[in-house]
């Protein structure tokens, strides 16, 4: 998926650096969480004005961050493996697990993305918020989708990589 040829369709070029694009906005939500850490422990301990509500802001920022960031690590195979059985399992063995487990995982990723998608919208329509500081929850699950959406595409195409032998995974 990352190495797509420069003589490929439009469409292959920009899904090929969607995961780079989502991963620069995992960058910017981890840029977000030390800068509101930071600023709550400073307020915290050095004026006596704690920021309110910073633990809720870290934990909507750190749901982005790892959502976005997924694409990216299937794109680049950064998943934790392992490799157990690979010698007893041969060549066809592997490969046959390697398109299994993306299989399955594509699967599950599916529905997820649905139940994300179908509280995204709830979450818009009923307007829900956070408890404390009533931020709006439908951008997470938006970047929950969004994450989970990609990182299917990117098996996908990781799939079709393997069956026509494309990649020696």
């Amino acid at each position: 998926m990352a190495g797509v040829a420069p003589a490929a369709p439009a469409w292959a070029r920009s899904l090929a650096r969607a995961p780079l694009w989502l991963a620069v906005g995992a960058g910017l939500c981890l840029l977000a969480m030390v800068v509101t850490v930071c600023a709550g422990v400073v307020l915290r301990y050095a004026f006596g004005a704690p920021l309110l509500g910073v633990n809720e802001i870290v934990q909507l920022i750190a749901v982005a961050l790892a959502m976005l960031a997924l694409p990216l690590t299937t794109a680049g195979n950064h998943h934790v493996r392992v490799d157990l059985f690979d010698r007893p399992l041969g060549r066809r063995g592997r490969a046959f697990g390697d398109v299994l487990a993306r299989v399955l995982s594509v699967t599950v990723l599916w529905h997820l993305c649905q139940r994300a998608w179908d509280k995204a919208a709830e979450a818009a329509a009923f307007g829900d918020v956070t408890n404390m500081l009533e931020l709006p929850l439908w951008p997470v699950y938006g970047a929950i989708f969004a994450g989970m959406a990609l990182c299917a595409l990117v098996f996908g195409a990781q799939i079709g990589a393997l069956l026509l032998g494309w990649t020696h995974d």
